[in-house]
């Protein structure tokens, strides 16, 4: 259950990790309030600095990379207020320090999105290189090119990536890539640099929609964002903004696939179903039944699983963050099917670990061959990176017997009260820390 440190004088004592304990093999049945978008607050919060005034944001996900990036901005000298556990009150007219370092920050994929909003209000910015889920490269160089066009000189030293500027002036930047980071950060420089800046080949996900929305209601002239050309133009300054984040696109997609892994029929609540579309088309076409409202999207799973080929790719393609689910749900399913990875080449570390518990998948290169089988079994399995050990978490709840998943760090990073949103809807999962928490837990649900 732990593992075996060092305390400061040398002792060895055991640290004891927390972990799920699951008992799989109940269909998932109910409703679920979908929180906000991990992936639009990262952006979101990091824009906030780029004015002096007061912004106010709801609906914002109490997940560990947006507590770490609210820490991050507190230690330059941001004042930070939990006005409620989804609601945050930001004023960054005391910034003291254009270093953003430390050991949280680079833990965090989206620290780089202090380099853009930094560069963009102060003309330089000094951030750690960023970290995250290991699921491949995720290369810089797009953002470094976009600064580079706007004016900025930019080097890596010590760790840190450094941007410094003069003047920043618009340009018409050439992503050679689709990239939701770099998109995101030209945008938010951009709308402080001289004149107009042209992005083509701009990523169009939600949640770049939705920061541009943001700076928009502080102020900005961003038109285009959700197409391929984002055309911005430049204005001397932001002010204060009101502003609720979208619904999590992804959080919903997980909770869409638990109804179709464990045989349930979930509804989630708090969603854009416009948002949800290709996660939608693949569950219809693997036999889920599917009932869509406004604000809200049903998922029964009564029949048995077909199989289908699925290629992730960016909005509005099939999302790369939903490619584990769907891999647990098809690994269960009547045939073979084929999954193929086209945006991140790490992202089948998860696969051994479903292995332990049944399933039937070949990984060669970017594809999977998943060759559908009766059932998972109870096993212990580690979460790899944060949306693949949400998957495990799935593939355990339909498993049977019992099931340890380890390393849930990953998945506290971007999913609240995720196993509380699961017990809610019937599942036997609960926290657990020590031996006989896990003894209990067998005892009660044995």
């Amino acid at each position: 259950m732990g593992r075996v440190t060092e305390n400061v004088h040398g002792l060895r004592k055991e640290e004891r990790m927390e972990q799920y304990a699951i008992q799989g093999g109940n269909p998932l049945v109910g409703e679920v309030e979908i929180g906000g978008a991990k992936n639009a607050a990262l952006p979101i919060i990091a824009a906030s600095v780029m004015t002096d005034e007061t912004v106010h944001i709801e609906n914002l996900p109490d997940v560990r990379d947006t507590n770490v990036l609210l820490e991050a901005m507190q230690d330059i000298g941001v004042l930070v207020n939990r006005s409620g556990r989804h609601k945050v009150t930001i004023n960054a007219a005391r910034i003291n320090n254009l270093v953003v370092d430390g050991d949280n920050i680079r833990k965090i994929r989206a620290s780089y999105y202090f380099l853009g909003a930094m560069l963009a209000k102060y003309k330089s910015a000094e951030v750690a290189l960023p970290g995250g889920c290991d699921i491949g490269c995720r290369a810089i160089d797009q953002h470094i090119k976009g600064f580079r066009a706007l004016g900025a000189e930019v080097k890596i030293e010590y760790g840190l990536i450094k941007a410094h500027a003069e003047r920043l002036r618009g340009n018409h930047i050439y992503m050679d890539v689709v990239s939701v980071g770099a998109t995101i950060n030209i945008m938010m420089v951009a709308a402080l640099a001289e004149g107009q800046t042209i992005i083509e080949n701009a990523a169009k996900e939600p949640h770049v929609v939705d920061l541009a929305n943001f700076l928009n209601s502080m102020g900005a002239n961003i038109k285009g964002a959700g197409t391929d050309v984002i055309r911005i133009k430049g204005v001397t300054g932001l002010h204060g903004s009101d502003y609720a984040i979208i619904p999590d696109q992804i959080e919903a997609g997980t909770f869409m696939f638990a109804a179709a892994i464990t045989k349930g029929d979930i509804t989630v609540k708090n969603v854009i179903p416009k948002h949800l579309e290709s996660i939608t088309a693949k569950l219809l076409e693997i036999g889920c039944e599917i009932e869509e409202s406004d604000d809200a999207v049903r998922v029964v799973a009564a029949k048995p699983l077909r199989p289908t080929q699925v290629k992730t790719l960016p909005y509005p393609g099939f999302p790369t963050d939903m490619q584990p689910q769907i891999t647990v749900a098809l690994a269960l399913s009547r045939g073979t099917s084929i999954v193929t990875e086209s945006i991140f080449e790490n992202r089948f570390k998860y696969v051994d670990e479903l292995t332990r518990m049944g399933a039937d998948i070949k990984v060669e290169g970017n594809t999977a061959i998943v060759n559908g089988v009766a059932k998972y079994t109870g096993a212990r399995i580690n979460a790899p990176d944060l949306r693949a050990g949400a998957a495990l978490v799935m593939a355990a709840l339909a498993a049977e017997g019992v099931s340890t998943v380890e390393e849930i760090h990953y998945i506290e990073r971007g999913y609240e009260d995720f196993h509380l949103k699961l017990q809610a809807l019937g599942a036997q999962i609960e926290k657990v820390s020590s031996d006989r928490d896990m003894q209990k837990f067998r005892l009660k649900t044995g």
